[in-house]
């Protein structure tokens, strides 16, 4: 029966990688060999694909709050013992952070290395719109983690507040113990309705990725990539070497796992990622894949990976290092160490609490861009091609969450080698 059911999953994730290269080929036959018409700009695009792939979202999205809520709750009280979590936590902030910091390091440096923005002609590029992000002071970060109204942070989805809330709840319920059984077992069991849920919701995920890429590749011509073509290699190779290079090292190094092994396993969410560009409709196929093909404990990946989607940016971080060298070499604008200090440390300040959802990278870089004097306008000239890139950085992103998560579970012994190692039914 468990064979039958692997096959089953193993058949779905093939299903989703199938629909990603069916939608890109669509999407680029849409543009260029099929005439503007009503039928393809309004039926297709603009109709099918559109409602289709946002509307899978929509379902994703759905289930995340009160599934990352209900995981979170049974996680924290299983694992009970407060000082275990505590540890847990310290090493997981610890990690993110560090991730973070690097990435953007690695991203300065490799933008300094292709020079994206050295001689660029800034008018032929075309613009768009920019959003203006307010600032928020680190102590005011630090005290939005603390909800108001729970019920209001979980009706918008503030998920650093229902992360805290969550944990809280999940701690006194392992204290209280046989006094709440009837509590307990309410969230064990609506948990389980959550997973059920998604596993229902993932049945229709080949179709919802098929339109998402297609509908993106419909609209995006590789002649809009030309002028930011170094721009778009710089991130590209920074988001690479952080990925295959920083990430498996430190998945070597802190467990001994073989991390092709486990870009192998892994790769299915990436490309679902990918297509979605959202980290938070990541969380439920991330913490099943963690469990099923990694061995790595539930309690530690419903507790580390909604972490993640929240405040582990690096592909976000990634990209906004590679545009501020950019900003500043098309507009002539010196950057000293003590600038890129301060990039670097506001880029990571900035990922905490920043939304797991399609775009918001740009947002949060006007705040960067201001902290060292860039010109904001200079963030409309990368927003036509950033869709490519925030699909690439979201996989990366992900990547790390359950690289962390991996080292953590290693580290606590909630990791099943055997698990991780077994060759996975054809």
């Amino acid at each position: 029966m468990r064979d039958v059911k692997e096959k089953k999953k193993i058949g779905l994730t093939g299903k989703i990688f199938i629909g990603l290269i069916l939608g890109a080929v669509t999407g680029v036959v849409f543009h260029y060999l099929i005439p503007s018409s009503y039928v393809r700009d309004t039926v297709f695009v603009e109709g099918i694909f559109y409602v289709i792939g946002q509307g899978f979202l929509r379902l994703m999205q759905m289930l995340v709050v009160p599934l990352v809520f209900c995981s979170l709750v049974c996680g924290s009280s299983a694992i009970g013992d407060t000082a275990t979590l505590g540890k847990v936590g310290v090493k997981t902030l610890a990690f993110y952070l560090a991730t973070t910091a690097i990435a953007i390091t690695l991203a300065i440096g490799v933008g300094h290395l292709i020079n994206p923005g050295m001689g660029l002609d800034v008018s032929n590029i075309e613009t768009s719109e920019v959003a203006i992000a307010e600032s928020t002071s680190f102590a005011d970060t630090l005290l939005n983690i603390i909800p108001k109204n729970p019920i209001g942070a979980l009706a918008n989805g503030e998920m650093l507040p229902i992360i805290l809330f969550a944990i809280i709840v999940g701690i006194i319920l392992a204290k209280l113990g046989s006094k709440v059984e009837t509590v307990s077992n309410f969230f064990a069991q609506f948990n389980d309705v959550m997973m059920e849920m998604t596993t229902m919701v993932m049945y229709v995920a080949p179709v919802g990725v098929f339109c998402l890429i297609a509908r993106t590749f419909a609209g995006i011509g590789f002649s809009a990539f030309l002028p930011l073509l170094k721009y778009m290699l710089a991130v590209l190779l920074a988001l690479a070497l952080h990925c295959f290079g920083t990430y498996m090292l430190m998945l070597k190094g802190f467990t001994g796992l073989n991390p092709v092994r486990f870009i192998q396993k892994f790769f299915p969410v990436m490309a679902f990622a990918f297509s979605t560009a959202t980290s938070n409709a990541t969380i439920p196929l991330s913490v099943d894949t963690l469990e099923h093909k990694m061995g790595v404990s539930r309690k530690i990946s419903s507790f580390t990976v909604p972490l993640g989607a929240t405040i582990n940016m690096d592909g976000t971080a990634i990209m906004q290092g590679v545009a501020v060298v950019f900003a500043s070499q098309a507009y002539g604008i010196h950057l000293g160490l003590s600038g890129y200090l301060t990039v670097i440390a506001t880029a990571t300040l900035a990922s905490i609490g920043t939304a797991g959802v399609p775009g918001v990278g740009l947002i949060t870089l006007s705040m960067v861009f201001t902290s060292v004097g860039l010109p904001v306008e200079a963030i409309a000239l990368i927003m036509g091609i950033d869709r490519i890139l925030d699909m690439t950085r979201t996989a990366v992103n992900i990547t790390g969450d359950a690289v962390c998560t991996t080292i953590v579970a290693k580290q606590n012994g909630a990791l099943n080698k055997d698990v991780f190692y077994k060759k996975e039914a054809k």
